[in-house]
Formats: C-alpha cells, sequence, structure tokens
C-alpha cells in the first residue's frame, strides 16, 4: 500500500488519544516504521529526535538489544499466566529488585499494568485500609489543583487538570482539593528566593481540620507533569510528608512519570529523603517497550489485608494482565541496563548542559518560565511577560510550535502553552546540543510561526 493508503486506513478505524480527530483532516498522523536510540523514523525517511520519550517511558533508546533479548527469551517460556493463585519468577525477582531500589518501609508489591491503575490500586488500598481498622469515617482524598494521576475514574477524582477531566466530573468521587506550589505563579503571591514555603499552609489546615475524614494525601514528587511540568520545591514535598505523619492520613507518591532516572535519581522522592505509604510506577519501569506498572505499599497495611477469609478483609482488585512475564523480563532488564551502563552518573553529567540551554532560552521574547530538574525541562510561554498573562488556548500556540518542531526533526508536544522536554537517558551530549539548538530556534521565531 501506498503511504496515503496507510494513512486513509488509520483515519477509517482508529481513534487517537488527545487528538481531535478533526486536525487528522489536514495534518493526518505520521507513520513511524522505526526506531533506534532516541530516534524515530518515518515511512518517508523523515528522522524525529524524540524529545518526550514517546510519552515519558522511553528510558535507555529505542530497541535496546538487551531489553529486546530478555523478552525473547522470556517468550520461548511463558508469556502470560493469571496472577491469582499462581506465581512465575520475573515477578518474584522484579518485586524483590523495586524493594531495594525504593524508600526504606515499603516491603510488598502488587502489579498492575499503567499508571492510572497504580494509582487506582493505592487509593483503594488506603480506602479499604481504614475500612479493615475500624476507622470507616476516613473516606477522602486530597491532591494538589494541578496534579494528575491518571483517565481512570478514581484517578480523575484526586487530579486537577480541568482541560482533561471537567465534563467526567459528575462521576467523579468527592475529594480535597488544595492550590499547588505553582513558583511561577505562587498561590499566596510570594518569591521563590525569599519565600518560607508558605503555599503550604492550605494543607497545613486542611489536615488539621479534616484528618478524621482523609484517608490519604496523594502527590506527584517534585515536578506535576500533565499538570504543567510544575517543578517544585524538594522543601514542600517534605513538610506535606511530615504533615501527613502527623496527622495519621497515608502519603501516596505517584512517581509514574518521575520514576526510573527522570530527575537524577532514580526517584524523585529521594530528593526529600522522606518515606511514603504507597509509591505508584509505571512508564519507564520497561523503558517504554512493554505496559506494566506496580503499587509499593507497606507491611502495616498489607497486615490489615491479611486475615481469615471470613472476616472479609481480601483486596478484592486485579487485572488480566498482573505482573504479565514478558513486562516483567523487560522490566528486570531496563533495572540491569542501569546498572551496567551507568545510566544515572552519565545523566548527572549531561543535566548541567541541559539546564545551561534552557536557561538560555530565558530572555527569548514570549518565555515567561524556564523550569528544570534532572532530564526534565520546561519552558511556559505567555503573550505578556509582564504581566504573566497567558495566551488564549484558542490561539493554540503550542500546537503550532509542536507542527514547526517536527519540520525541524523534533518532537515538541506541548502542554498548552507549555513546551517541554522529557528526554530519553540515553541521550548524548552532540544530540542534547542539536535538539537545544534547534528548540531555540523554534522559540526565538514564536511571532513567524504564529503569523502576528
Amino acid at each position: 500500500m501506498t503511504h496515503s493508503d496507510w494513512i486513509r486506513k488509520d483515519l477509517k478505524y482508529n481513534w487517537h488519544p488527545y487528538t481531535q480527530m478533526k486536525d487528522c483532516r489536514s495534518f493526518p498522523p505520521i507513520l513511524i516504521e522505526q526506531a533506534r536510540g532516541i530516534k524515530l523514523y518515518d515511512n518517508k525517511g523523515n528522522v524525529y529526535y524524540d524529545t518526550i520519550s514517546s510519552w515519558w517511558c522511553n528510558v535507555h533508546g529505542h530497541n535496546h538489544p538487551k531489553i529486546k533479548k530478555a523478552i525473547k527469551k522470556q517468550l520461548d517460556l511463558l508469556e502470560h499466566v493469571l496472577f491469582a493463585g499462581f506465581t512465575h519468577k520475573p515477578a518474584i525477582l522484579l518485586a524483590e529488585k523495586l524493594i531495594s531500589l525504593t524508600p526504606q518501609g515499603l516491603s510488598k508489591v502488587f502489579f498492575s499494568d499503567n499508571g492510572s491503575t497504580s494509582v487506582e490500586t493505592a487509593l483503594k488500598m488506603s480506602f479499604q485500609y481504614w475500612q479493615n481498622i475500624g476507622k470507616s469515617e476516613k473516606i477522602k482524598f486530597v491532591s494538589l489543583d494541578h496534579g494528575y494521576h491518571g483517565d481512570t475514574i478514581g484517578a480523575m477524582s484526586v487530579g486537577g487538570v480541568d482541560l482533561f477531566n471537567k465534563i467526567f466530573s459528575p462521576l467523579f468521587f468527592k475529594s480535597f482539593k488544595v492550590s499547588s506550589p505553582y513558583c511561577y505563579r505562587c498561590p499566596v503571591g510570594k518569591q521563590r528566593s525569599s519565600c518560607q514555603i508558605d503555599c503550604i499552609k492550605p494543607l497545613e489546615n486542611l489536615l488539621k481540620n479534616k484528618n478524621g475524614e482523609i484517608a490519604a494525601v496523594i502527590l506527584e514528587p517534585l515536578v506535576m507533569a500533565a499538570g504543567g511540568m510544575i517543578i517544585y520545591p524538594k522543601e514542600y514535598l517534605k513538610k506535606a510528608a511530615g504533615l501527613t505523619k502527623k496527622y495519621n492520613v497515608h502519603l501516596i507518591l505517584d512517581e509514574v512519570a518521575t520514576g526510573f532516572g527522570r530527575t537524577g535519581k532514580m526517584f524523585a522522592c529521594e530528593y526529600a529523603n522522606i518515606r511514603p505509604d504507597f509509591m505508584c510506577l509505571s512508564k519507564g519501569i520497561t523503558s517504554g517497550t512493554l505496559p506494566l506498572a506496580a503499587t509499593l505499599t507497606t507491611e502495616k497495611i498489607y497486615k490489615a489485608f491479611y486475615a481469615e477469609y471470613n472476616q472479609g478483609k481480601t483486596f478484592y482488585h486485579g487485572h488480566t494482565y498482573t505482573a504479565n512475564p514478558l513486562a516483567c523480563q523487560a522490566a528486570l532488564a531496563s533495572l540491569e541496563i542501569f546498572k551496567e551502563e551507568n545510566t544515572l552518573v552519565k545523566v548527572r553529567k549531561l543535566m548541567p548542559l541541559l539546564h545551561k540551554e534552557l536557561e538560555n532560552m530565558r530572555n527569548l521574547e514570549f518565555v515567561g518560565d524556564v523550569r528544570y530538574i534532572g532530564m526534565i525541562g520546561a519552558i511556559e510561554l505567555v503573550k505578556d511577560k509582564s504581566t504573566k498573562e497567558p495566551f488564549k488556548a484558542r490561539e493554540r500556540i503550542g500546537y503550532k510550535i509542536y507542527r514547526e518542531g517536527l519540520k525541524k526533526g523534533l518532537i515538541l508536544r506541548p502542554l498548552g502553552n507549555i513546551i517541554y522536554l522529557y528526554l530519553p537517558l540515553k541521550i548524548k551530549e552532540k544530540e542534547l546540543r542539536f535538539v537545544s539548538r534547534r528548540l531555540y530556534e523554534i522559540l526565538r521565531n514564536i511571532r513567524r510561526i504564529i503569523k502576528w
């Protein structure tokens, strides 16, 4: 079939995520045929730098031979088996490995298959924990107003991204929202250079007054990803963790986007040296090769479910592909690569270069804020730098830059007015310089791109 035939067939049958399909009539999807390292290749011979790690999943570069070998070897043995009443070596070894890498106190692993399900698992475990120990009034959750935790109903109920969630709000369970530690648009009007993390007060007051009905607080540590790549101080995270202990509510850390080296440490919570009650993992766990997720929790929480069957404390929750052997083997291989290739050591050497390149963009005309941590960088575009007035959604500034990026070989899928990099950890210095140079060129020419 010709290229046009493939695209016609795609648009006839496929409904793409986060996409207004009518746009595809004038700007159809790009047909990708293969990938190597941090590059994607379409069927016309064009090359694209995967600067967002294929939605934040790819860690070690596409088509890594070690991961492919591990999957092929497992495929000859066992492709799948139900994980209720049965087990297998890849799941056992992976659970052991995850416990060894994550904060002290986490001792049990519940597998699922994506970020939303890992969050749903944590919410349900926390909820049922309090029911199982006789505190039936603790049924509410607390989250941040710019937070994002997935697209299933429970995960959306603790999310705060109106663009994604608003239409479904009648379906949500009630939860508490507090203002986010959004330094560029500080909710309490302070400057980060002189504040004392005053934005923690809404959370502190809520927990002080409502802790008797709150089951857990859920946070994305240090990076609120889909909410705008908001990177906030580790001091906020540390204070928030302290408040959950003080007021006897669970702390759920959603490390789906931040885990596995993205921030320069294996997990973002390491910057604050805290111990959550739950940790949600997915995305980078298999380096983007196969779907897999995990929810980790403590022995104390596990014990509240460990009882005689007739006591009704069983956790009735599961997924068909829980602990899929192929995915577990891919995850084990990915974790081995971190060790064999000194991935985090190499990343820490590249981080200063990325941060410097991003800082060079701060003075460009429409750049309101530049923020970064590890191999994550974000640039918030504004119509007026002095007032921080954002571009209107209907102006589609991000979409126009996305299309311009593709012309220059960069995948710059925006979050509204936020242009960001979520670079594969495999990226080389030469590639990083290429990406940053092209991005600078695009941002410098925004007036031409949006035809002002």
